[in-house]
């Protein structure tokens, strides 16, 4: 399957892009994955494995807390034009939706004095207090900040901890019995992150800083899952919300989520997923993590591209990586465009 986009993958991984990677492509009943170069260089080098557990980074914010969102909204619990301090009260703008959030068109304006410096408990805090810009509902502005709030919400709900209302509602009902929050670092499978200023490796330890100090009450970020589970997650939405014949999420909700979902309706992005067009311009939906994973699903075809890297080992070199990992994604659209009008 996709044998142009093997090839590009294997050239990346072998100019270093990234040290090493396991990748799917699903396509309707055929499935495939691939295991490629290593998952840790320093202190010590080891091959990368298949079952390997990433920190997928922001992949949280739609495997967890969009799915979260969504179910909430399957009840009748929520609405999407909901001011979030109807259901946080302690937020202080009245202006900021659910949807806002979701679309990451709050313009919330995310500054926090010496953040780095806070504990859980007063960045919190310090979060509830943040304000909308005066571009409320009509500029995208991707942040974390929308899903940390949506995470304080759910545990206003719930009147649980974060990490345990997505156990309870999401990886246990999926069966993603590999995923999990706050690992054990000593798991051999942890593939390391990113090597810190003080020497120290972070393996098993959330590599998104906010997520790392909010812990189990973090909604963007702190995820540790490989591709197995990752399949899992995915084959529920190739599906359209069905499970092993049983329904998890309704097939009229994806169906809902394959259109712009922002208050202009011209924002490219639906509830907690990003959009992208195929060479028809249907749309896909698609979302990264910042560790270098993502994932590209297109429910209409069964088909999926997900991609588990460990591009921040050991150093971050960012914006060299989004160029190529853009490189790698046009050449899978080519593919599948080929592939579905043969």
């Amino acid at each position: 399957m996709y044998p142009n986009t093997t090839k590009i993958i294997e050239e990346k991984q072998q100019q270093g892009v990234f040290p090493g990677v396991v990748y799917s492509f699903i396509g309707g009943r055929k499935q495939q994955t691939t295991t490629l170069g290593l998952a840790q260089i320093e202190p010590i080098t080891r091959q990368m494995e298949e079952d390997a557990l990433f920190d997928v980074a922001s992949l949280t914010k739609v495997i967890c807390t969009t799915t979260m969102m969504l179910k909430l909204w399957e009840e009748n619990k929520i609405e999407w034009d909901q001011p979030l301090k109807e259901l946080l009260p302690e937020f202080r703008d009245g202006r900021i939706t659910l949807r806002h959030l979701l679309t990451h068109t709050s313009d919330i304006q995310t500054f926090i004095p010496q953040r780095d410096k806070l504990n859980a408990q007063e960045l919190r805090a310090a979060y509830l207090t943040l304000q909308s810009g005066e571009n409320l509902g009509e500029q995208v502005k991707y942040t974390d900040a929308g899903t940390i709030l949506l995470g304080f919400m759910l545990e206003e709900l719930y009147q649980e901890k974060l990490v345990s209302i997505f156990r309870k509602e999401i990886l246990e009902p999926l069966k993603m019995t590999d995923s999990c929050f706050l690992p054990n670092p000593n798991d051999e499978r942890i593939v390391p992150t990113e090597k810190l200023v003080n020497g120290e490796v972070l393996r098993g330890i959330t590599h998104d800083p906010k997520a790392r100090v909010l812990a189990e009450h973090a909604g963007n970020a702190g995820l540790f899952t490989n591709m197995s589970d990752l399949k899992k997650f995915t084959e529920m939405y190739l599906n359209f919300g069905s499970v092993n014949g049983k329904i998890y999420l309704q097939e009229s909700t994806i169906a809902f989520l394959l259109s712009d979902q922002t208050p202009t309706g011209s924002g490219g992005r639906s509830l907690g997923w990003d959009l992208r067009g195929d060479s028809n311009q249907q749309p896909l939906l698609f979302h990264t993590g910042y560790t270098g994973t993502f994932m590209l699903l297109d429910p209409s075809k069964h088909s999926a591209f997900l991609f588990l890297s460990n591009r921040v080992h050991p150093q971050d070199h960012r914006q060299e990586y989004l160029h190529q990992r853009d490189e790698i994604l046009a050449v899978y659209l080519a593919e599948q465009a080929a592939l579905y009008h043969k």
